[in-house]
């Protein structure tokens, strides 16, 4: 597996060897011990998989309690993934990277604890995976304004098409947000 740094040190993005032919491919997406190693030692809890249509956009959601490391691909189509940052005293707070995660790079991001998460499907449809080192947990779940004019981030849009959940829609901006 092939490690990529982003522009902040604690976000990182994977991209697996694949080993194909005519017949399809294999890849490793995962082994505790090589994760533990080169990313960071924690332990997956849950697993999570959804399935978004084009201008979905999800996030960007983070927890005030069970706070959840993330590490994130796509199965099926393609995402613009972001995370932001939010660590109290952090030297990149307010702070964001974004990245094309598809079925065809197979690339997968990892978004430690402290960061909100969000995600834009930019192909007809996307299939989402991600495992979460803490549980879901709906009563401790916040979000952050997916264009808080104060993290400026360019989302990518199609057709200028945002479609989202009543929770986002009334997100708070990061300066009224609880940060970690």
């Amino acid at each position: 597996m092939k490690i990529i740094d982003t522009l902040i040190p604690d976000v990182k993005i994977l991209e697996p060897n694949v080993f194909g032919d005519d017949r399809g491919f294999f890849m490793e997406t995962f082994r505790d011990t090589w994760f533990k190693e080169n990313i960071a030692d924690v332990n997956f809890v849950q697993d999570n998989h959804s399935k978004s249509k084009q201008g979905i956009l999800r996030g960007l959601h983070y927890q005030t309690e069970n706070t959840q490391g993330k590490l994130v691909r796509v199965t099926s189509g393609e995402v613009f993934d972001v995370a932001v940052d939010i660590r109290k005293g952090s030297p990149t707070f307010g702070q964001w990277v974004g990245e094309y995660l598809s079925a065809e790079n197979k690339r997968q991001l990892w978004v430690p604890a402290g960061f909100a998460h969000g995600f834009y499907v930019t192909s007809e449809s996307a299939e989402f995976v991600y495992k979460c080192t803490d549980i879901y947990n709906p009563s401790a779940e916040k979000s952050i304004l997916w264009n808080d004019s104060e993290l400026k981030i360019n989302w990518p849009l199609v057709k200028n098409q945002v479609s989202l959940s009543a929770k986002d829609e009334n997100a708070e901006k990061l300066s009224q947000s609880i940060c970690l």
